[in-house]
């Protein structure tokens, strides 16, 4: 079972060490802006790494939920390569907001647009999965015969 998971494992852990990356930006900018918690504003650089990493914390859990569905009921392959290429978006996000808010315009949009495919491709993936087990209709063997 393992062999059908470990790119998504392997996903999964980039993407924690993405987030403890992101809680550590921003404690280093606490400190270089003297802000103490449970503080949440102060200078614009500040606020602006404080928001990157809030933001790419509240779609996290998404992300993983999705990225799972993908790779377990769709293709392991697919969901693993969207899953870094999100990671990826999510980075550049991050490290644009860091530098202005205009910055993270580009990579939000595609973050969001590798979000959208890997939920498409969950849902087919999950409706692939009940319609043949459940009705015995499988939707792959129509569309090749």
């Amino acid at each position: 079972m393992l062999d059908q998971i470990h790119l998504l494992a392997a996903v999964t852990v980039l993407g924690v060490m993405e987030q403890a990356y992101f809680f550590l930006q921003v404690i280093y900018a606490r400190r270089a802006f003297g802000i103490s918690p449970p503080k949440i504003s102060g200078p614009p650089e500040f606020e602006r790494i404080f928001r990157a990493q809030v933001n790419s914390s509240e779609y996290f859990p998404i992300f993983l939920a999705i990225l799972w569905q993908a790779g377990l009921f769709f293709h392991q392959g697919v969901a693993a390569a969207l899953g870094l290429f999100y990671l990826c978006a999510r980075y550049c996000y991050f490290m644009g907001y860091k530098t202005s808010a205009s910055e993270r315009l580009a990579p939000i949009y595609f973050s969001a647009g590798v979000l959208w495919i890997l939920v498409t491709v969950s849902a087919l993936g999950v409706s692939h999965f009940f319609l043949s087990h459940y009705m015995g209709l499988n939707i792959l063997q129509l569309l090749t015969a």
